[in-house]
This record gives structure tokens, C-alpha cells and sequence, in this order.
């Protein structure tokens, strides 16, 4: 289904279960919503909520100047207009970013939050790092080539989804996350090198009362590397709350 927001294609899936309170799945970068079929199978007494976060799957490309928070104000909208009063969220790397501030924003939407691999901590900023941006100045300025600095998933952008991709990559929500009293699982892979494993404490130690659950042998995508043992602790969140 389509729901326009801002003059924007946003493309959405509304799985009708027997449950009132639909969970909404919320994707990375570089991804789309088509990434947690495997996981409704798993629940099929639920009701979802699956989109599209553009410029991915079958949403607008087009989205000139949109920044974190436009991703946060499109949710709201598309729940308002769904008559969507409460939900669990669960939010994957970029998704994650989206689900903070939901969380801390929006407080009567959210009933539970469950958190994979997420986005949205400052990096800690160390050797390899300080001397790749160091490179990349120096070549910006002699006016050299300077595409091969950054991840694959910066490199593989337009230019003017490069501009929206730095922007959310730097907008970082420490403050937020202090903000939250939503009951929050965290769950992580223990060989995470996209959002390596000290940012989960840090979302750990920052939202009150949340509970941390670390995948053992899993990376960025510890709900494919493991989906039994991800199952079980999503379902066992669910069941206690």
C-alpha cells in the first residue's frame, strides 16, 4: 500500500493479526522492509506494520532534504492515519535511529521497543579513524579524489543521498535515549563491525531499565546469523510484557 507524506511515495505493509497492538518493523540502510518476512512467520498471530524507508524498497527515491528527523514525523503520520494508537516497535540498525526518538518524543505510541544492532551512538573516534578523515581533508582540499573514503554503504549513494546519509550519520542521540522509559530489550551481535558491541552499553547504560541480550558468533544481522535464538528472546520480551 501507498501512504503520501510531504508529496512522498512511502510504501507500507498493514498485516492484520488477531493481536491490537500491531508491531512496527522498522529496516536499516541500505535495506527494506522485505528483510523481516522470516520473522512475521514466527508470529503469525500479530499484526505488523512494515515500511519502506525511502529512498529504499518501493518508496519515493526523491527525498532532497530529508534528515532523521523527517523519518520520525513520516511514523507518526502514517500511525495517525492508521489509526494506530499504541505499537511495539522493532528497529534495526538505521531503524533503530528512528525508534530512540519515537521512544523519547512520542512516549504514547510506543508500548515496547526492541532494539537490533542499533544506530544512533557516537563512535568512538580512534586511530584509523582520525587519520582516515585526516586523508580525506587533505585530498578534499588539493582537490583530489576523494570517493574512496567512507563505508560501502556511503559509496554506493547518489550524491544527494550522500548529503541525506552524512546527515542522520551525524545527528547522534545520546540525549534521547536518557529521555526513554519505554521497557527496551536491546540485542546484539557479539561480532557486530557496523555498530560494534560498546555502543549497545552505551544504549544499556543510557535508557533506564532496559535489558541487553548479546548473540554469541552473529554481526550486524544477528536476527539472520541466529534467528532461533533471536526468536525465542523476542518472544519471551513479548510474553513478559
Amino acid at each position: 500500500m501507498v501512504y503520501y507524506y510531504n508529496g512522498k511515495k512511502i510504501f507500507y505493509k498493514f498485516v492484520h493479526g488477531k493481536s491490537t497492538c500491531p508491531i512496527l518493523l522498522m529496516h536499516g540502510w541500505g535495506c527494506d522492509g522485505s528483510i523481516f518476512n522470516k520473522l512475521m512467520e514466527f508470529f503469525p498471530n500479530r499484526s505488523f506494520l512494515i515500511v519502506d524507508f525511502p529512498p529504499f524498497g518501493n518508496s519515493d527515491k526523491a527525498i532532497e532534504d530529508w534528515n532523521i528527523f523527517s523519518y520520525v514525523g513520516m511514523i507518526m503520520s502514517l500511525c495517525e492515519h492508521l489509526h494506530i494508537e499504541k505499537c511495539d516497535l522493532l528497529a534495526h540498525s538505521f531503524g533503530g535511529r528512528v525508534a530512540l526518538i519515537l521512544c523519547a518524543v512520542k512516549r504514547s505510541l510506543v508500548h515496547t521497543c526492541i532494539l537490533v544492532d542499533s544506530a544512533g551512538m557516537k563512535p568512538r573516534f580512534n586511530l584509523k579513524r582520525r587519520i582516515n578523515v585526516l586523508r580525506y581533508k587533505i585530498n578534499k582540499k588539493l582537490g583530489k579524489d576523494t570517493q574512496k573514503y567512507g563505508s560501502k554503504d556511503y559509496l554506493a549513494l547518489s550524491d544527494e543521498h550522500k548529503r541525506i546519509f552524512v546527515s542522520v550519520v551525524n545527528t547522534f542521540l545520546e540525549d534521547y535515549c536518557k529521555r526513554i522509559r519505554t521497557k527496551t530489550l536491546i540485542i546484539w551481535g557479539e561480532l557486530d563491525d557496523q555498530t560494534p558491541l560498546y555502543m549497545a552499553k552505551r544504549i544499556n547504560k543510557l535508557i533506564h531499565a532496559s535489558k541487553l541480550k548479546v548473540i554469541k558468533d552473529s554481526g550486524h544481522f544477528c536476527f539472520l546469523d541466529k534467528p532461533l535464538e533471536f526468536y525465542k528472546l523476542v518472544n519471551d520480551f513479548w510474553e513478559e510484557n
